[in-house]
């Protein structure tokens, strides 16, 4: 009788033991899933962010035309709403690809604001993925060389 009692504590505790485990693996792997999504993001926001400002450097040193800085980033200039719009399309690995491989899209629409200058033009630069979401979104501003 005592051997079988034996046996079942032992059974019991190893019951204990196992779920115990369980639970803690079932932590480490949710933590582990949430710092690779996490990485994930950030990766994306790192890369869109480098994409904007390679874009406002391009964009400032043509000053303002939007074809030579199509021509500079690998994009086309494309028409929209009656306005002219910058786009440039990246692939997973964020290079310059055509729109049906793409998953990032770059973005430079001229924004009507207060006239302070007929020369200065005021713009809005944004990164996001191709399914939607924008990533970054930043102000651009350049003196025409007229």
């Amino acid at each position: 009788m005592s051997i079988r009692s034996k046996s079942t504590l032992f059974l019991i505790e190893q019951l204990i033991v196992t779920a115990v485990f369980a639970i803690c693996a079932t932590a480490c792997i949710r933590i582990v899933t949430n710092a690779y999504f996490f990485a994930v993001d950030t990766r994306d926001v790192s890369n869109a962010l480098l994409a904007a400002e390679s874009g406002a450097d391009s964009f400032k040193a043509v000053y303002g035309d939007f074809g030579k800085s199509a021509t500079l980033l690998g994009g086309f200039v494309d028409n929209r709403d009656g306005a002219a719009v910058l786009v440039v399309y990246y692939d997973e690995r964020w290079q310059v690809s055509g729109e049906d491989a793409a998953n990032y899209v770059l973005f430079l629409t001229h924004e009507r604001s207060e006239p302070l200058s007929s020369l200065l033009f005021t713009g809005r630069l944004s990164v996001g993925k191709v399914a939607g979401g924008e990533l970054v979104s930043i102000p651009v501003a350049v003196i025409h060389s007229d």
